[in-house]
């Protein structure tokens, strides 16, 4: 259906008004006659070339088609004089065809092709130099794949679709791992320095590494099967963290997570199940003793987690099970006790199924006893 400048289309002309020279109060003249591209009145049932020029340089702005009183066809806008970008309307308003942008020089520094103003197809854009910048494929419901390159013409980004897209500009098919297994590619900076290397298998990425400068990894992400595993690095080169996910329909549940020293020690080992739920949890001292170690289990209904801390001799510091809650918190349940560096037991304390002690006792460094009390509900001591 054809719009004319009455109706709605109006506003899809007045928005091709919008571009870096808008502000600037513009004169507008058709087949030798002055008109007003914001008044339908004065271009109605007209046909030609609008020119607009700025009111105060005379300089040459916009120029645009209209047909029959409808602005449809070639948009040209000008800066300066020069060409900066062109790109034609249809009879709906929306920009279709091809589409181009221009650097101060002349060169291209975009150019692309629409459908009823939806970018279709491949898409170029250019560094002012002429090196291509950046090649994407469009198709509803938008971008589904890009590469994008420096001045020194290096690969810097790559976003791999379903299939090979992105031919004759850029070879898809052997960058997204389409043909002859995984793919083995490196993008680099803007200076030539190596920052990424990236695997990709029929277009889904299967393992990246980020650098740092001195060219030593920062980052790895690499999937293996059904599961996903992060690493991260010091810039020494230490690794410090290492986290593995179970990739299921919905998203990812982790499995595992550690952490290490600035040496390379582990401090901590976390574990889940497949269902997401802890199973266990470990720290550990920097002489690589435990320091802790947490196990969850189930009775009946009830999750229930049993932590043993040690001292930094290996010796064990104190034992207890605990009813879990929620997420937060904790209940003390059972007999709880602790024990000096050397093993031997000094206190001890007992929990009924709320979580109120019942009984306290102690020993000497001796293991004689000190101190045997029964505690009333309220945390007071029962008379002996």
């Amino acid at each position: 259906m054809v719009i004319s400048l009455r109706t709605a289309g109006l506003a899809a002309v007045l928005a091709a008004l919008f571009h870096p020279a808008a502000h600037a109060v513009q004169d507008c003249e058709l087949n030798g006659q002055s008109v007003n591209p914001a008044n339908g009145n004065t271009t109605v049932g007209k046909t030609g070339l609008m020119r607009c020029k700025d009111r105060g340089s005379g300089e040459l702005m916009r120029e645009q088609q209209i047909q029959n009183g409808v602005f449809m066809g070639l948009v040209r806008h000008y800066d300066k004089g020069r060409l900066v970008k062109e790109h034609s309307l249809n009879a709906n308003g929306n920009m279709q065809g091809r589409a181009r942008e221009f650097s101060p020089t002349g060169g291209v520094l975009r150019e692309a092709t629409y459908e009823n103003g939806h970018e279709t197809g491949l898409t170029r854009s250019f560094h002012p130099g002429g090196q291509v910048r950046r090649i994407a494929f469009y198709a509803e419901p938008g971008e589904r794949a890009s590469a994008e390159f420096t001045e020194r013409g290096q690969l810097s980004a790559l976003r791999c679709g379903d299939k090979p897209m992105l031919a004759p500009a850029v070879d898809d098919v052997r960058l997204c791992g389409f043909v002859n297994g995984p793919s083995q590619v490196e993008l680099f900076d803007s200076k030539g320095i190596l920052r990424s290397r990236l695997a990709y298998a029929a277009g889904k990425r299967v393992r990246s590494e980020d650098l740092y400068d001195n060219g030593k990894p920062s980052l790895q992400d690499e999937i293996n099967g059904n599961l996903r595993t992060e690493r991260r690095w010091s810039s020494e080169g230490v690794k410090r963290r290492e986290v593995v996910f179970l990739l299921v329909e919905r998203g990812a549940i982790k499995q595992r997570e550690q952490d290490f020293s600035e040496r390379g020690t582990l401090v901590r080992d976390q574990r889940w199940n497949a269902a997401g739920e802890a199973q266990s949890d470990e720290s550990y001292y920097l002489n690589g003793q435990p320091r802790s170690k947490a196990r969850y289990g189930t009775a009946g209904d009830a999750r229930q987690l049993e932590i043993t801390e040690f001292h930094d001799n290996g010796q064990r510091a104190a034992l207890g099970r605990f009813l879990l809650v929620d997420r937060v918190r904790r209940v003390p349940i059972g007999t709880h006790q602790r024990f000096d560096d050397k093993g031997t037991l000094m206190a001890e304390s007992v929990y009924d199924d709320k979580g109120r002690v019942t009984r306290e006792r102690t020993w000497d460094a001796d293991g004689k006893p000190e101190r045997d009390d029964e505690m009333f509900e309220d945390g007071s001591r029962k008379a002996n």
